[in-house]
C-alpha cells in the first residue's frame, strides 16, 4: 500500500527556557509513555510538568507542536551523547593506532550510549517505534529528518570504520546503519520489557555483531 508523501517539516519554535522545555519533555514522556500521544492531552502534560497551559501553548503554539518539538528534543540528546562517546573525538581525528582511538571500540562506546538513553528515556523509545512508521502519520516529516540526523552520526562512525579497517564491501551502507539504528531501538526495549536480567554489556555485544560481521577478520586496524 502506498504510503503518500511525507508530512510536512514543522519548523519548531525555541522553549522559553531549556529547564521549561526539560520539564515538559520528562512530563510528557512519562505521560505518553502510559498512554499513546492520541491519549494524553495539554492539560496533563502541563499539570504534570508543574506549568500552566499557557505556558505550553506559549512555547509550542499546540499540541502537536509539543510533540513535534519533544521529539527534536530527545534526538538532540541522543545525539550529544553519541557524538560524545568515549573514543569518538580521537577515531574522528584518525588515531586509530591508539587503542583510545580505534573506531571498531568508539562505536562500540556509541552504541552503549544509545542503549543508555533508552533506559533512561524508555517512553521516548516507545513512542519513536510506535509513531515512526505509521501511516498516514502528522510527524511523518518530522520522523524523517529526525532519523536522518541519527543515520548521519551513525554513518560517520561506520565509515571511520570502514576506513580503518578492511569490511564487506557487498554489505550495502545504507542498510548496515539502518540495522544499527533500529537494533539500539529494539534490543534496548526487549531488555526493558522481556529480558531485564540481560546486562547492558550483553546487549551492545548482540548490536555489535553487525559491525563484527562487517570487519574482515585481522589483528587489528590499519595504520
Amino acid at each position: 500500500m502506498n504510503a503518500g508523501p511525507p508530512g510536512p517539516v514543522r519548523t519548531l519554535r525555541p522553549a522559553r527556557t531549556t529547564a521549561t522545555r526539560q520539564k515538559l519533555f520528562d512530563a510528557s514522556m512519562e505521560l505518553i509513555g502510559e498512554r499513546g500521544a492520541a491519549g494524553v492531552t495539554v492539560d496533563e502534560i502541563a499539570a504534570a510538568a508543574g506549568v500552566s497551559k499557557g505556558t505550553v501553548y506559549y512555547n509550542f503554539g499546540s499540541k502537536s507542536e509539543l510533540i513535534a518539538q519533544l521529539l527534536r528534543h530527545g534526538v538532540d540528546i541522543l545525539k550529544a551523547r553519541l557524538q560524545e562517546a568515549p573514543g569518538q573525538e580521537a577515531a574522528a581525528q584518525g588515531a586509530a593506532t591508539a587503542a583510545s582511538g580505534d573506531p571498531l571500540l568508539a562505536m562500540e562506546a556509541m552504541i552503549g550510549q544509545a542503549l543508555d538513553f533508552m533506559s533512561e528515556y524508555p517512553s521516548f523509545a516507545r513512542l519513536w517505534v510506535s509513531e515512526n512508521w505509521r501511516t498516514p502519520s502528522e510527524w511523518q516529516g518530522t520522523f524523517a529528518v529526525l532519523r536522518g540526523e541519527l543515520l548521519a552520526v551513525i554513518g560517520e562512525a561506520v565509515e571511520r570504520v570502514a576506513q580503518a579497517y578492511a569490511v564487506d564491501s557487498t554489505v550495502p551502507r545504507g542498510s548496515l546503519e539502518t540495522a544499527i539504528f533500529g537494533a539500539c531501538f529494539v534490543v534496548g526495549l526487549d531488555r526493558q520489557t522481556y529480558h531485564p536480567e540481560r546486562t547492558r554489556d550483553q546487549s551492545v555485544a548482540a548490536i555489535m555483531a553487525f559491525m563484527r560481521g562487517y570487519v574482515l577478520q585481522q589483528p587489528g586496524p590499519r595504520g
